[in-house]
């Protein structure tokens, strides 16, 4: 099956016709930070559900406390800035906007930088009570590094993405 294939990710097929595609992060200890292994089995679940010809539709999730609460910091702190470029640091990251299938983000906790860029390129982001978006990116000397400026600014407008970036703010659902 396909769940037994994956340390960060639950993966199944559900709904009554077992047409949608279920990818649920699974980080708890890290909040469902963002590692590399994280996103290569992101884009491996995806490409699997993409050529599916049974999925119609996939939703992605977290758990209650937290959608992404961003990229995994521990991983990148050491890295210098060539070596971040050198390797292609975030590539592959945008998978979920160029899959052809709907793919819907179930937001609850935290969606906070790479997690609200990651939310931001589902088609259709359904949040919960709970949830709290943000790209925190500037308390920690960077900016939004896989779209989020561009996705953000479209999403929410100008005035609001460019408070939200500059000052690391969160908004509610």
């Amino acid at each position: 099956r396909a769940g037994t294939a994956f340390q960060y990710l639950l993966v199944q097929k559900t709904g009554a016709q077992k047409n949608v595609g279920l990818i649920q992060l699974n980080r708890p200890q890290a909040l469902n930070a963002l590692c590399e292994g994280l996103m290569a089995e992101l884009r491996r679940a995806l490409e699997a559900m993409e050529s599916d010809p049974d999925v119609g539709a996939i939703v992605l999730t977290g758990s209650q406390k937290a959608f992404a609460a961003g990229a995994d910091i521990k991983e990148m702190q050491n890295k210098t800035f060539q070596e971040c470029y050198n390797s292609g640091f975030l590539a592959g990251w945008d998978k979920v906007s160029v899959v052809r299938k709907p793919i819907i983000a179930a937001v609850n906790g935290y969606a906070l930088g790479g997690g609200c860029e990651l939310a931001m390129m589902c088609d259709i982001i359904y949040a919960g009570e709970k949830a709290q978006f943000g790209q925190p990116e500037i308390l920690l000397g960077t900016i939004p590094g896989a779209g989020g400026t561009q996705r953000l600014t479209r999403a929410v407008g100008k005035s609001l993405a460019m408070e939200m970036v500059l000052t690391g703010d969160r908004i509610s659902a």
